[in-house]
């Protein structure tokens, strides 16, 4: 096998959480196009489904779209079920579904820190419990966590934030262990700031902008197709033999 068939994803079947837009987007477009039949899930009605269209009519590729509430485990298993019957056993689990609020813990209600744990960190552990003893049964896997700069650093008003991509990379280590002997691959991905409709309410405040950008060494922010390359190396057999781990892609900003 040549080094750029490690990287091809023909036959697989992959399952992205809040792949409708963003980040998740980006990574959906990067695994169809490598040969993988995708699978796109969003808690918004509609949301996922039109996304799947127009990604599937794009790629060529087989991408279907789900609504599904990744905080509730039963919302989960029919979503992992509905996958399995339409696009085959799930091989790839990207836990990308995430929220963000941004304020000081004194205004932080606990409703709020609650809804950003239950999405980023309950999200990801009903998830990858759905997925895993299938994977283990098959020996291959590849699960990908999305965790954050945030997950090594944090600034102010982000506690909740901060909180849950740290918890997010402690559950990347444990199911890498436990997948360890299987075949199965658990790493945890972390971005620094991207351009995302996330990320919107900084990019249109002028200083906010600003004060972000002046802690990145390379000098802008990143494009979300920027993330495709590195998701597809974790998701392939090019990192067969990397688990357990979490890979940085922050312009530098974590290395200071």
């Amino acid at each position: 096998m040549g080094a750029i068939d490690l990287f091809s994803l023909t036959g697989k079947t992959a399952l992205i959480t809040g792949g409708s837009k963003g980040l998740g987007y980006a990574m959906a477009e990067a695994l169809a196009s490598a040969g993988s039949s995708v699978a796109i899930c969003s808690r918004t009605p509609g949301e996922a489904a039109a996304t799947a269209k127009e990604l599937a009519e794009r790629t060529g590729t087989n991408i279907l779209g789900y609504e599904a509430d990744v905080t509730d485990g039963a919302s989960v298993e029919a979503l992992v079920q509905a996958v399995n019957a339409d696009l085959g056993k799930i091989d790839i689990l990207i836990n990308n579904a995430g929220v963000n609020v941004r304020k000081p813990t004194a205004e932080l209600s606990e409703d709020e820190f609650d809804f950003v744990m239950d999405v980023s960190v309950k999200g990801s552990f009903l998830c990858s419990k759905a997925v895993m003893q299938g994977m283990i049964a098959r020996k291959w896997g590849r699960i990908v966590m999305l965790g954050s700069i945030m997950s090594h650093v944090s600034i102010p008003g982000r506690a909740a934030y901060a909180s849950a991509k740290t918890a997010v990379l402690g559950m990347t280590r444990a199911l890498a262990l436990e997948g360890a002997p299987h075949g199965v691959t658990v790493n945890c991905l972390c971005p620094g700031v991207f351009a995302t409709p996330m990320n919107l309410p900084l990019m249109n405040d002028a200083a906010a902008y600003q004060t972000f950008l002046s802690k990145i060494p390379m000098g802008r922010w990143a494009q979300p197709e920027e993330l495709g390359g590195v998701v597809l190396f974790l998701c392939s057999d090019a990192s067969s033999y990397m688990t357990g781990a979490d890979l940085k892609v922050d312009g530098g900003w974590t290395a200071q």
